[in-house]
């Protein structure tokens, strides 16, 4: 049987699933078919459901949950680890309201927390998010959302940050920011569903264990990291909740969906997003 598995090239993806691809851990007897894709292009897949399991943001699930659940291992959440509004130079709330703000993706969590921290900015521009920097050095956008590891190079290109928006979510709820997360295809058994959820958990504590074993497949798809740009992505996004959602996780997301619908920024949400407790 083979599944068609989406993933970013960002060490955080790469980690999680170097184990996993290459048979160093139990998991269904299934023939992997990687698709490898910056994480807008993986929400924009998932819309007509062409991948079996795949790395989704929270915010894009809103739009396909009628095609998947949510996996309880994978994710990508936690505290100090949300999007970062940058800029050459520092803006006032009503200066963002009228500038040209770069996004990495409609459907990405970080342009729903800036939606949710700047409701009457409607100029936004959708950049690649490994571009948005320099889109914003050259004057192209006056300011922008960065994610992944941007939020460790920013200040080394002279930009200043104006607001950290997984903070803003923090502050606004007490619970971790939700960024992305791994799904399945709900028309998958639940036996293999719940398999690939148990070898995505296996994976994860493999490269904790083994963190050498997946170096040169990480740097292979993230050259242009330094080393410890490559660690500090891996230890602030992989992390307690990557291993099991738990209560808390689970929290987070629904309270995300609960905040979503009540300014109506998503469509109805499927109460089974889960697929297990």
């Amino acid at each position: 049987m083979k599944l068609r598995l989406g993933f970013s090239p960002c060490p955080n993806d790469t980690f999680l699933f170097h184990a996993l691809l290459h048979k160093l851990v139990e998991g269904p007897k299934v023939h992997w078919e990687p698709h490898m894709e910056d994480v807008e292009s993986l929400n924009q897949l998932a819309l007509t459901g062409q991948l079996d399991v795949t790395k989704l943001s929270f915010h894009a699930y809103a739009y396909c949950a009628h095609l998947y659940q949510l996996l309880n291992t994978g994710s990508a959440l936690g505290f100090g680890c949300g999007p970062l509004l940058i800029a050459r130079s520092f803006l006032t709330d009503e200066q963002i309201r009228d500038s040209v703000i770069a996004i990495p993706g409609e459907l990405t969590t970080a342009h729903f927390l800036f939606k949710m921290a700047y409701p009457e900015a409607k100029n936004t521009r959708t950049i690649v998010f490994s571009d948005i920097e320099n889109a914003i050095l050259n004057g192209e956008v006056d300011a922008g959302v960065i994610i992944h590891e941007n939020r460790f190079t920013y200040m080394d290109k002279g930009l200043i940050q104006i607001k950290d928006l997984g903070a803003y979510w923090e502050e606004k709820t007490g619970l971790p920011i939700p960024l992305g997360g791994i799904f399945v295809r709900r028309d998958l058994s639940l036996d293999l569903k719940l398999a690939i959820e148990q070898a995505i958990g296996e994976s994860v504590r493999f490269g904790w264990a083994h963190p050498e074993a997946s170096t040169d497949f990480i740097r292979c798809h993230a050259q242009e990291m330094a080393p410890d740009v490559i660690r500090q992505h891996i230890q602030l996004y992989v992390n307690a909740f990557t291993e099991d959602l738990g209560q808390r996780g689970r929290e987070a997301v629904t309270g995300m969906y609960g905040q979503a619908s009540d300014l109506h920024l998503i469509p109805a949400i499927p109460e089974s997003i889960f697929l297990a407790p």
